[in-house]
């Protein structure tokens, strides 16, 4: 996984298996950003990111989270 910025620099890399799912490596993927004072103002994914957990946990760092919901949710916040 990986986070860049707009233009496509790399600012964080991580490496696991196939098994887990996006949403749980987005956390050690930010623990592994290259510069360690940078936290990004917001993170940008697609619909597998939709987690209401994801959103709560980036928002106490101080991140917003923007991703499409997914069609099955149902409670749309």
């Amino acid at each position: 996984m990986a986070i860049t910025d707009g233009a496509g620099l790399p600012l964080a890399v991580t490496i696991a298996s196939a098994n887990p799912s996006e949403i749980s490596l987005v956390d050690d993927t930010l623990k592994s950003r290259f510069l360690r004072r940078w936290v990004p103002p917001r993170l940008i994914g697609d619909r597998g990111y939709d987690s209401d957990a994801l959103d709560v946990g980036l928002a106490a760092r101080g991140i917003e989270f923007i991703a499409p919901h997914r069609s099955t949710r149902r409670n749309i916040t």
